[in-house]
């Protein structure tokens, strides 16, 4: 399909339902749907038409994203364009990894790259101790399918040294604050009585 205005291919189809007659729907090339959604006017339509442009993210063109679909983590073998399918990354590592690509999606879903809010009690391992485990857990499968067993021994057990060392102080810890709880909880009571 070709766009209304020129004869380039259509590649926005926005249907307007503001008309009293009924809908409006309008085939448009990137560059006429950058001017239709970047009109500066009073009208809902225009309301809407920024609100679109703005999730749309028009700044980038169609050679840009299929390159951006292209870039893959060295860690977890996800493209970016998988993390889009499916609106979940694969790795910790991928944050460090898709930063520049994530952040402004990040401003146009929650307004901030900063959390606010609850966090969990117990601190997860590091992003760099996660990305580092995730490698080791490829590197075992591919000496496993190598049939290299003794590499894949000293790997699962470097990855055992690194799951209890992680393990250790976290579970140390919630012990602890279970404990501190039980203890408030039975001092409130106390002084409830």
């Amino acid at each position: 399909m070709k766009c209304q205005y020129c004869e380039k291919p259509a590649t926005f189809h926005i249907t307007e339902l503001t008309e009293p007659s009924g809908p409006k729907v309008m085939h448009l090339c990137e560059e006429h749907a950058r001017s239709f959604l970047q009109k500066e006017a009073s009208s809902p339509v225009a309301s809407v038409a920024g609100a679109l442009a703005k999730q749309l993210q028009l700044g980038q063109t169609k050679k840009e994203i299929e390159e951006l679909d292209q870039k893959e983590c060295p860690v977890c073998g996800i493209s970016f364009f998988e993390f889009r399918s499916s609106g979940r990354l694969g790795c910790p590592y991928d944050y460090t990894f898709f930063e520049s690509d994530l952040i402004p999606l990040l401003n146009n879903i929650h307004d901030s790259t900063e959390h606010v809010g609850k966090r969990p009690r117990r601190l997860a391992a590091s992003a760099d101790s996660q990305a580092r485990m995730i490698q080791l857990r490829r590197e075992m499968e591919e000496a496993v399918d190598l049939e290299d067993y003794e590499r894949a021994s000293e790997i699962r057990d470097e990855l055992k040294r690194m799951e209890e060392e992680l393990n250790k102080p976290a579970d140390q810890k919630t012990d602890h604050e279970d404990e501190d709880a039980c203890n408030a909880d039975s001092s409130k009571r106390g002084k409830q009585s």
